[in-house]
């Protein structure tokens, strides 16, 4: 007997990395064999030396196909079996590693926007719909647009034991969000980056796209990011860890901001539950900050923060590689581990 089995990498395109899949059909017990791929079609190798290498890092039952068919997320290597260039994975597994012992989850919600015939999914041709204000987990077909592709979309995350946590319809319409955790770093990562695949895979089939553009609409209308909740085991037991977490994300706003996303100005305006780009800020309940404290957190005096500025096109394992090394370098110094 054999089974389908959906190979997918993350590209080299610029300034966003897209996803590419391909299958490959393997007999049972095979196991999940490294692959190759053309890199000169992929923005991650020349024509001459067009080989890259796909090495299986995690695999989950493929929802679309069913049956006993996977979805394999897979780092690119070079030919030698190093990584990639554009292999941010093996980045973070490094720095995941060396500060294993804190216990660092994340949850990260992930914002992104419907398009059909050029225009988010409930614009008019031609114009726009009603200000931004009634969209926000709305219901009612004059305020929810695209929900069954969302629910497919779901149903999909559950049925791959994805560590999905919830969706919601957002502010704008045709934009909606899911989370995907509490999970470790690499977990996290490799989840929401299957989960992406599965939502771009899922509106295919009804004729529509998803974006992750951080201003898909221009003007007065949200933008679409990827809030990132973090704690360790530290800051969940006490809260001066979560300030000194806090303090610690202020000294590196420029390689964090540089890391958050492409585009990440236009979407960190200071308006729109958003701070300046270039102001860094943290707060109790504070949306308008840089990273936000629940209220909660602060009346149990214990919990985690949300760093509120990567894109919704960002790349979670760098992301997730940034608040780590930043955050528990600091708690490992401050002795709060």
């Amino acid at each position: 007997m054999t089974y389908k089995a959906e190979y997918i990498w993350i590209d080299g395109t610029e300034p966003s990395a897209r996803l590419r899949s391909k299958t490959r059909i393997l007999a049972d017990g095979a196991g999940l064999p490294i692959w190759g791929f053309d890199g000169s079609s992929t923005n991650q190798a020349p024509g001459k030396a067009s080989d890259c290498v796909l090495k299986p890092v995690f695999s989950c039952p493929d929802p679309i196909r069913g049956g006993d068919n996977v979805l394999v997320l897979c780092e690119v290597l070079l030919t030698d079996m190093t990584p990639h260039v554009t292999n941010t994975r093996a980045q973070l597994t490094s720095v995941a590693e060396r500060y294993a012992d804190q216990d660092s989850w994340f949850g990260i919600e992930q914002e992104y926007t419907f398009f059909k015939d050029g225009r988010p999914l409930g614009f008019p041709a031609g114009g726009f719909p009603a200000p931004q204000g009634f969209y926000y987990c709305g219901v009612g077909a004059d305020e929810v647009f695209g929900r069954e592709i969302v629910e497919a979309h779901l149903d999909a995350c559950v049925e791959a034991g994805l560590a999905i946590s919830g969706i919601n319809a957002e502010v704008m319409p045709g934009q909606w969000e899911f989370q995907i955790g509490p999970a470790g770093p690499l977990a996290v990562s490799d989840h929401m980056w299957v989960a992406r695949w599965l939502l771009y895979r899922i509106a295919e089939d009804f004729g529509v796209s998803a974006t992750l553009d951080p201003k898909p609409v221009k003007g007065d209308w949200n933008g679409a990011g990827a809030h990132t909740n973090f704690s360790t085991q530290a800051m969940r037991s006490g809260y001066d860890p979560i300030i000194t977490a806090c303090e610690a994300l202020g000294t590196k706003v420029d390689e964090h901001i540089a890391g958050y996303g492409a585009e990440i100005e236009n979407r960190l305006t200071g308006m729109h539950e958003t701070a300046p780009w270039s102001e860094f800020s943290y707060g109790v309940s504070d949306r308008g900050a840089s990273v936000r404290i629940p209220w909660q957190v602060e009346v149990d005096k214990q919990g985690y923060i949300e760093d509120r500025r990567p894109n919704a096109n960002c790349d979670p394992y760098v992301v997730t590689r940034l608040i780590v090394g930043t955050c528990c370098e600091a708690l490992e110094k401050a002795g709060q581990v």
